[in-house]
């Protein structure tokens, strides 16, 4: 599915709802969000244009409710995206992780050109969750890029973020964890990890630069370097995010294939068995066991061009 978003003058959100992008509710007027033929729409202001792709692969037993994963994109400034990842743990009590992530995305979006956010991606993350009243939990990454250049980044969890430079990777982020699988996510139990448990950094960017931000679906399954060489192989940036996302779904059925996330398990003293990996399992830490959970292939990645 590839997503492309029409801009309007100031910013919109987009989520995912039954494999369909969809606009909800601003204060300014936006225009129409919808998934169409591949092409890429700039954001554009005076010192860098910037071109998005999006590329969602869900579970396929989650392809009904469009997979848990949310995300938004916004025009405001210099630009803002954001990833969110729902728990699918949450699933064992009955409740849909897909609402915490989705509503923490719609939250974010609209609060974007709030004052007292004031461009910082640490305060929009404190205020989307403290706006956000679904139960559950999720990971979440956002990234603002100024209209001096500077891509600050807040990322709480195991979502994460490349830049690439001239065929080279200059900046990642790494994912947080209270011990293997267990990522630190925002939560809406009492105790919970928050804003101020988020890593944020700052990054000079430059015009050529490639940005690459996703769920851990996408990092669990695809290496650095081929994140490198599939995207530097595509003008268009539409179409190098289907293919990123392509290439972590054909690695996630491949259970000859050893991935980051089966290579860092092996070295933690953790491994999934061929069989768990060819039905889709992999390791979940809970509580203080570590369980086999069925979500190991849900995708989500954004691509933007400087």
């Amino acid at each position: 599915m590839a997503i492309t978003v029409s801009y309007s003058r100031h910013h919109q959100f987009v989520s995912s709802n039954n494999g369909i992008a969809i606009q909800l509710p601003s204060k300014k007027l936006m225009s129409f969000i919808r998934c169409s033929s591949p092409q890429s729409t700039p954001i554009v202001r005076p010192e860098l244009s910037i071109r998005v792709g999006t590329q969602l692969i869900p579970h396929p037993k989650k392809v009904a409710k469009g997979g848990e994963d949310a995300f938004f994109v916004s025009s405001y400034n210099g630009g803002v995206i954001a990833v969110a990842d729902g728990v699918s743990g949450w699933a064992e009590k009955d409740v849909d992780p897909a609402q915490f992530s989705r509503e923490l995305m719609r939250k974010a979006s609209s609060l974007v050109e709030d004052e007292e956010v004031n461009y910082d991606p640490r305060i929009l993350v404190r205020k989307a969750h403290a706006a956000t009243s679904s139960t559950g939990s999720a990971t979440v990454i956002v990234s603002m890029l100024d209209k001096n250049g500077i891509l600050k980044v807040a990322n709480v969890g195991d979502c994460g973020l490349r830049v690439i430079r001239k065929g080279q990777i200059i900046f990642s982020t790494f994912p947080q964890e209270h011990y293997f699988d267990c990522p630190y996510q925002l939560s809406s139990e009492a105790v919970t990890q928050t804003y101020l448990d988020a890593t944020v950094t700052s990054v000079d960017s430059m015009k050529g630069d490639i940005i690459v931000m996703g769920s851990d679906g996408l990092f669990d399954n695809v290496f650095d370097h081929e994140i490198v060489s599939t995207i530097t192989k595509h003008q268009d940036v539409v179409e190098a995010a289907k293919v990123l996302a392509d290439l972590a779904y054909k690695h996630s059925v491949d259970f000859y294939f050893e991935s980051p996330y089966s290579l860092e398990a092996r070295a933690r003293g953790f491994d999934v068995p061929w069989w768990k990996k060819l039905v889709g399992q992999k390791l979940t830490g809970m509580a203080n066991s570590i369980l086999v959970n069925s979500s190991c292939y849900s995708f989500m990645d954004v691509v933007f061009y400087l």
